[in-house]
């Protein structure tokens, strides 16, 4: 009792921690203009906490009744068949898991570098510049050691919850003294510019930027302890408990700030402590750079399973997949992951990033719920641990369509440019994974061209083996240490 009482108590932590990130710190700025008044974007703040655990009660359903690592990539596969699958993992892989990192890692140059120019913007070359280092080195980090990657992720953990627990602080205390002028009705929402609704569809993509790894836990299922109580107990918790903190440290920016300082600092977080903290005002810049060091660090830790996943089902070259025969680090994806998200940092907009990134999730977001319709009706005697009401996916998808329909309407360039990256992936498929009996020079072009990738060398023998027995053994790639004495070629 008292182990699955721990774990579930570890579980429940963690969860929140890893939601919260540095969305918290960049995303206030992002809602704020769109919603058009503070009142509007309080309310968004709220409306996106509750469709995301909607979204998450839909997902733990899934999450029981198709128990696979890899998360909606898994469920769309299962449910939509092999092309629905791969596109949710080639728009991952080229675009969600790079500009998540890109993000996050100039809002780290960002809190390191406004302090140094307090009465302008950091140059845009010194944005790129630092983000691009900070991502290499915690790429060799992770590509070093998995222990160093998990340190530096306790470590750095802390830097969020400080500077929250002093943003929340600071902002009692300015109520407590009176300060909250826009914070009442009359003033909350006086608009500083026309409502409209496709800007109010991308506040919601803003905001859901900050909740962003609340389905997480999707992704590792088969090594959940009682995923049918431990799934559930966390969404019920976790999702609440972010919700409350990410409304109130709205609440703080606001007793500080008016909505037109607000909106002219790209570092929120700066801003406030500069206002409020005095000579202390260090600790701000300081402590959100810590947790979005932590942030990146965590995301290219996490990433490699979502390669594993689809380089298991033979949608990515398996060497994506594979570990170090030493230091059992995944390497291959850790520098792929690297170099895309280096490419990403083309622009240091992060305002642009965040729209990219917010509507192709949420794309597949309802593409993963509306699957749990249809799963219902194909299958409706399949057994499911966990079974919640269809009102719930209803209201999602029903919110997914407003979204996404005037996000396209409001920012039709960068909305098209997304699908387009989306859509080049179906002929990717049916070259790379659909066509069975390839040349033997395409397949080298695809694996090693086109994919930007190298297969391991095969001895002779192998060479002479039907092609299934050589995926059938790509597939079983060495996963910890235990594996090392499996034959391996010297070029893993």
């Amino acid at each position: 009792f008292l182990p699955s009482l721990f774990y579930s108590a570890s579980l429940t932590f963690s969860f929140p921690c890893n939601i919260i990130g540095s969305g918290i710190f960049v995303s206030p700025k992002g809602v704020l203009e769109n919603a058009s008044s503070v009142g509007l974007a309080l309310i968004v703040w709220i409306v996106t906490g509750v469709i995301t655990a909607i979204g998450a009660l839909c997902y733990a359903e899934l999450g029981v009744t198709i128990p696979k690592s890899g998360g909606d990539y898994s469920y769309v596969k299962d449910i939509f068949g092999g092309l629905a699958g791969f596109l949710r993992l080639w728009i991952a892989v080229l675009v969600i898991y790079p500009t998540n990192q890109a993000v996050i890692a100039l809002t780290f140059s960002n809190y390191v570098l406004q302090p140094l120019f307090p009465t302008c913007f950091p140059p845009e070359s010194g944005l790129r510049l630092l983000a691009a280092i900070c991502l290499l080195l915690l790429t060799w980090v992770n590509c070093a050691s998995v222990r160093w990657a998990t340190r530096v992720q306790d470590v750095f953990t802390a830097g969020k919850l400080l500077a929250l627990i002093l943003i929340i602080i600071m902002g009692i205390v300015q109520i407590c003294k009176g300060e909250y002028y826009w914070l009442e009705p009359a003033n909350a929402f006086e608009p500083f510019q026309d409502y409209d609704v496709g800007l109010i569809a991308l506040a919601f993509l803003q905001g859901s930027f900050a909740y962003g790894g609340w389905n997480f836990l999707n992704y590792v299922t088969e090594e959940l302890v009682d995923p049918y109580v431990n799934l559930p107990r966390a969404i019920f918790i976790s999702i609440p408990l972010v919700t409350f903190v990410y409304v109130f440290a709205n609440i703080a920016y606001v007793t500080a700030m008016s909505p037109q300082e607000l909106l002219a600092s790209n570092a929120v977080a700066v801003t406030f402590g500069e206002k409020l903290l005095g000579v202390m005002s260090w600790i701000m810049p300081i402590s959100v750079a810590l947790s979005t060091f932590g942030g990146v660090n965590g995301s290219l830790f996490t990433s490699s399973r979502l390669f594993f996943a689809g380089a298991r089902e033979g949608h990515l070259p398996s060497l994506l997949a594979m570990i170090h025969v030493k230091r059992c680090t995944p390497i291959p994806a850790l520098l792929f992951t690297c170099i895309s998200t280096l490419l990403m940092l083309c622009t240091s907009d992060m305002y642009t990033l965040i729209n990219y990134v917010g509507f192709i999730n949420y794309l597949f977001y309802g593409v993963t719920v509306a699957g749990q319709i249809v799963l219902r009706v194909k299958q409706p005697d399949m057994h499911r641990p966990i079974k919640i009401s269809l009102v719930w996916p209803v209201i999602y998808l029903l919110f997914w369509a407003f979204l996404l329909i005037f996000s396209l309407y409001s920012e039709p360039v960068v909305c098209g440019i997304g699908l387009a990256i989306m859509l080049t992936g179906v002929p990717v498929y049916f070259l790379g994974v659909y066509w069975d009996n390839k040349p033997q020079c395409f397949n080298t072009f695809v694996g090693q061209k086109f994919c930007v990738v190298v297969y391991p060398m095969e001895d002779e023998k192998k060479n002479e083996e039907s092609a299934e027995e050589i995926e059938l053994k790509e597939q079983s790639v060495p996963l910890s240490a235990e594996d090392e004495q499996t034959p391996k070629s010297a070029d893993c």
